[in-house]
């Protein structure tokens, strides 16, 4: 029973790892996208406040995926801080935000205006270690 046990353990935890390390590709298109949204105060407080609103939840305050309801998803929320998610580019977060994937959600309907979205983005480049 225990051994039984143990392995449906392993392999959820298994199943877990993969989930979180799947690889998300973004068309080329729209990965090449630039943010027409200039990065200015009045931007970064308009992101600010949507993340509040939809994002902190899952991805935590300050971006580090330790949000209130990060604990009840199948997969960690992304870490918006780490070098690795930086680096993509604007037009890959835009879609990712826009699109969702498993337990993140597509936010082009909660978020119609596709100046709020890059603003959004303007906002996670601000969440660097």
């Amino acid at each position: 029973m225990a051994t039984s046990v143990l392995t449906v353990s392993m392999a959820s935890f298994a199943f877990t790892l993969v989930q979180q390390t799947k690889p998300w590709p973004v068309p080329d298109k729209n990965a090449k996208t630039t943010n027409p949204v200039k990065s200015d105060k009045e931007s970064l407080a308009a992101g600010k406040s949507l993340w509040n609103l939809h994002c902190a939840s899952c991805h935590g305050k300050t971006g580090l995926g330790d949000g209130s309801k990060a604990a009840q998803l199948k997969t960690q929320p992304q870490d918006m801080t780490k070098a690795s998610l930086q680096a993509q580019s604007d037009g890959s977060l835009y879609y990712k935000i826009s699109e969702g994937r498993d337990d993140m959600p597509s936010f082009k309907k909660k978020i119609p205006d596709s100046e709020d979205i890059w603003n959004l983005v303007n906002f996670i480049r601000t969440l660097k270690k």
